[in-house]
């Protein structure tokens, strides 16, 4: 029957591997658990320390079970630059896919680059490069704001009863302009990925895989097709998947969550396409 067929797809698609396994049991354990409230936990081999698990729970769904920042290349130390490192559980990842990776992480926010810090040193995962600064268009700094977990937005995104704070700020297209060639770009910089990657134009050809997520605040202009468009002029292919599907949209404007600060959250993947000779 095609309704049992339906169920087991399913079951099968979120139990038969291992990181939607893990998933499942982390949100067994603590998917009720209090917001806000730092946590010591260990599952796949990796001990953390986090200040939020219910973010840390859909974060380890997006990278172990739906494997979304995987990527192949034949390098030995693949360049990894990883925009938006969080606690560290992408690096994490990295490092088991290539243990040799030359990895440049940045995190603007200071209190969550203290988590990630000690979770590389709590996992034994040296050579990672560390920069405390926001990925941004310039280097002359910027103001953040926070949502009391461990993320931070230069878009005055959250309650604006939540103050800004001034971080320093460093330019990815001088860096960029550095490299020969870049194995993966890894951009979740909660709102300033168009004006970054507009200011990155003419070096991302050097990038191989490029995975971005793009986020449209409410109340604010949308501008997913600025990406698109620029991925297109430089020769990408594009795959992108919604982490946050929704019921009816023409009429479920917004998340039905309150604190919710998004009506769009999308995941681009891109790489560079097979160029004819």
């Amino acid at each position: 029957m095609l309704f049992i067929k339906i169920i087991l797809r399913e079951i099968y698609h979120l139990c038969r591997k291992q990181g939607n396994r893990r998933f499942l049991w982390l949100s067994f354990w603590y998917g009720k658990r209090e917001r806000y409230l730092p946590l010591r936990l260990k599952i796949g081999g990796g001990q953390w320390h986090i200040p939020d698990a219910l973010s840390f729970l859909w974060q380890y769904k997006e990278i172990f079970g739906d494997e979304s920042y995987r990527f192949y290349t034949s390098q030995s130390k693949p360049i990894i630059y990883d925009c938006g490192a969080n606690v560290g559980l992408s690096i994490f990842y990295f490092h088991k896919l290539y243990p040799q990776a030359q990895i440049k992480a940045f995190e603007a926010d200071a209190k969550i680059a203290a988590y990630l810090r000690e979770n590389l040193k709590n996992n034994h995962i040296g050579g990672v490069e560390i920069c405390q600064k926001a990925v941004w268009i310039h280097d002359e700094g910027v103001e953040m704001q926070s949502d009391g977990a461990d993320m931070a937005s230069l878009v005055s995104a959250f309650d604006s009863s939540q103050e800004k704070h001034p971080v320093p700020s460093i330019r990815l297209k001088t860096l960029l302009e550095s490299e020969t060639e870049i194995t993966m770009l890894k951009m979740d910089i909660e709102g300033a990925e168009v004006a970054v990657l507009e200011d990155c134009a003419e070096q991302l050809p050097k990038i191989q895989h490029l995975f971005i997520e793009y986020h449209a605040y409410i109340g604010q202009a949308q501008s997913l097709s600025k990406i698109l468009t620029l991925l297109e002029a430089k020769g990408f292919r594009y795959y992108l998947s919604n982490p946050h599907q929704k019921e009816a949209p023409l009429v479920n404007h917004f998340p039905k969550e309150k604190e919710a600060t998004m009506d769009l959250q999308m995941n681009i993947h891109a790489y560079q396409s097979i160029k004819s000779a």
